[in-house]
């Protein structure tokens, strides 16, 4: 049987579709078992963030020639297996390597390979029941885990449960030989999929690190609490306008990547991920060209649905290769979702304020456009690094906004208290406008 797996986080998503703005700073390492009467295959991707690509690259280019070699890829694999306990019933096993595949250089650095590796074990005679113990801790130091098993093939063969630690470079499997039993009730046994907490910090992780995918919520929002007049952009259109339109654009979003993300991890829609990538960056340069001026005024909740589908499909990448049943996978995709709906809630809560507050001031169309060119920037990196290959010349900036994202929410709100106490502020509402028979233009 084809054993797939699941490679997160993000992220960034990263998982072999070619986004560098998803793994940060983390070595991802996702481990799938699949268990049979005499043997036990398993399964392991390695994704290695931006931050930390040179010190793994360093590790396999043992010669420092710039060039992964057979040899230098079998010495890596058999090492990170060296490192790995693996033991049934308490005795323990060694693993036997069966492949192995390798990134290029250049696409490690960018934090778009993964590693695959692939390995078998012989079991010992045993029970009717039975327990798989695993332990990993490559890379303790900078390195994430998520460990797993597929249904088995063999209807004789049931899982009983699975047993974490909490960041999961511990495991126990339980497993029955002589026992039969349905997916659903196999799925009744687990402690949910990787355990349901695991899954909503992936979706957290992953929307958090998928700067992409915020940015172009982001830069959507830049003009949500103003008013059109003409070809540009007026005033402030009152603060119950504004939130109801900032309400309509996430609300928006959120339905159209929930719909592909539950399509998408089901198997019921698959795309090529790098048109998907491709895409996600337009996204990005369309609602940043919008927040200069006005494309589809009125219309961005339309957008933001249509775009959204787009980014559900980048989203599914992480649970689209479980190799769950579809009790599993309904949970998991709940799970990831909502933990991707609360970061996101969570990042527009904390510029909420600052975008309310500031679009009432004089300041405001330069904010807007300043935050709209660094969007437009960073799209235009990502459309030349995705389509060309070229190197992303925002991708350190753009990181670094990210990793310092309280800090710059902090700051963007002090600008605006400060830019409303200085006397700056605009005519207050539609209401005003037409009370004193003025309207500010911003732009």
């Amino acid at each position: 049987m084809k054993l797939r797996l699941i490679a997160v986080t993000a992220v960034v998503l990263s998982l072999g579709i070619g986004v560098s703005a998803h793994r940060l700073d983390e070595y991802l390492q996702a481990t799938i078992f699949s268990v049979d009467k005499d043997s036990v295959h398993g399964s392991m991707r390695l994704i290695p963030g931006v931050a930390v690509a040179a010190r793994v690259i360093a590790d396999i280019d043992a010669d420092g020639d710039g060039v992964v070699s057979v040899t230098e890829k079998q010495a890596y694999a058999e090492r990170v297996l060296a490192g790995l306990t693996l033991k049934v019933d308490g005795e323990r096993l060694s693993p036997r390597l069966t492949s192995v595949s390798f990134p290029g250089i250049a696409e490690m650095k960018e934090g778009l390979g993964e590693i695959q590796i692939e390995f078998d074990a012989d079991l010992p005679p045993g029970g009717e029941k039975r327990k798989l113990f695993f332990e990993n801790h490559n890379e303790a130091g900078f390195a994430v885990y998520l460990v797993n098993c597929l249904v088995p093939s063999d209807k004789n063969i049931r899982v009983v449960a699975q047993k974490r630690n909490e960041n999961q470079s511990l495991y126990e499997l339980e497993y029955s030989v002589a026992g039969g039993g349905s997916a659903q009730s196999t799925w009744k046994s687990l402690p949910g999929v990787v355990g349901f907490t695991s899954i909503f910090r992936l979706g957290m992780r992953h929307i958090a690190e998928g700067t992409d995918h915020l940015l172009f919520l982001l830069a959507l929002l830049l003009p949500a609490p103003l008013i059109v007049v003409g070809a540009r952009w007026g005033g402030f259109a009152g603060t119950q306008h504004s939130l109801l339109q900032i309400l309509k654009v996430v609300t928006a979003f959120t339905l159209g990547h929930s719909i592909t993300l539950a399509l998408a991890a089901w198997g019921v829609m698959r795309m090529p991920s790098r048109p998907i990538e491709v895409l996600i960056a337009i996204s990005i340069f369309v609602s940043a060209a919008h927040a200069v001026r006005p494309l589809f005024p009125g219309r961005e909740a339309v957008v933001a649905a249509f775009f959204g589908l787009i980014h559900g499909l980048a989203f599914a990448t992480t649970l689209g290769e479980l190799g769950l049943d579809r009790w599993e996978r309904m949970m998991s995709i709940l799970s990831f979702n909502l933990g991707i709906e609360t970061m996101q809630l969570l990042v527009v809560a904390a510029v909420l304020p600052s975008l309310v507050l500031a679009s009432r001031t004089r300041a405001y169309p330069a904010l807007r456009i300043a935050g709209a060119v660094f969007a437009g920037l960073a799209s235009l990196g990502w459309i030349g690094e995705r389509i060309l290959g070229w190197r992303n010349p925002m991708e350190g900036l753009v990181n670094g906004v990210a990793r310092h994202g309280i800090w710059v929410a902090g700051s963007l709100f002090l600008v605006s208290v400060a830019c409303w106490m200085s006397g700056g502020s605009v005519v207050r509402s539609v209401g005003d406008a037409k009370t004193h028979g003025v309207l500010v233009l911003s732009r």
